[in-house]
């Protein structure tokens, strides 16, 4: 896998500032830094890694279309929120599984933020019906689900996320020895990244590695959806 470099300073020099100046004017007047800064090389990224993504699990899509591809747009939907600011100030992409691009379906996550940048993979904020099929996964098969989670591959670099239940779901044991992930609402690993791991020659690498890491995880995941892991 060559050596490039793909984001730079400016990438979350521009982030930043368009934290402080997060309005129409102002993006405008920079939008060409924002193009040649943030959204080409974020789509140069996804598609060089596409191949390798392939590799980990052909299910998992990596596209660099500029619009409606993996690459989660700048603009952020301001119709529920209280706050109105018309950009996020962090870029991310989004690797879906061939066959549900929504997000009830397992995939992997990059967002770049100045000082608060992650890579991630696995189901967020699942709704109920997708949710009780995880969890039905985990009591039917323990001793894989146990195996994978606990892999020291993923768990020497990686940490389960998101948010759970106080008390045992409805319909589950709560003296189950693994209650603990059946309380679970969103199953995902992660873990953060600084600025300096961004903007190095071997990100594309560090991406692919946390990825491999995750994949057993993912399969999990999609298996329990009746997905193509």
């Amino acid at each position: 896998m060559a050596s490039v470099r793909y984001f730079s300073p400016g990438t979350f020099s521009f982030l930043s500032e368009l934290r402080t100046h997060n309005n129409r004017e102002w993006f405008l007047k920079n939008k060409k830094r924002y193009e040649a800064e943030v959204r080409d090389p974020m789509l140069r990224f996804i598609a060089d890694l596409g191949p390798a993504l392939r590799k980990i699990n052909p299910n998992i899509i990596a596209d660099p279309s500029p619009t409606r591809g993996s690459m989660m747009r700048i603009y952020r939907d301001t119709r529920f929120s209280p706050d109105k600011s018309p950009y996020k100030t962090f870029v991310a992409a989004h690797f879906w599984h061939r066959k549900c691009k929504d997000g009830s379906a397992p995939g992997y996550y990059l967002r770049l933020m100045p000082g608060d940048s992650l890579l991630g993979g696995g189901v967020w904020h699942p709704e109920a019906p997708v949710l009780k099929k995880l969890r039905d996964a985990i009591v039917t098969n323990p001793k894989r689900w146990s195996r994978i989670r606990s892999d020291k591959k993923l768990t020497a670099a990686y940490t389960m996320g998101g948010e759970s239940l106080k008390t045992a779901p409805r319909g589950y044991d709560p003296s189950h020895p693994l209650i603990e992930d059946i309380k679970r609402k969103d199953f995902i690993f992660g873990r953060s990244l600084d600025d300096k791991e961004v903007v190095a020659r071997d990100f594309l690498e560090t991406t692919v590695e946390a990825f491999r890491a995750m994949a057993p995880f993912i399969a999990f995941l999609s298996e329990a959806l009746d997905l193509e892991g």
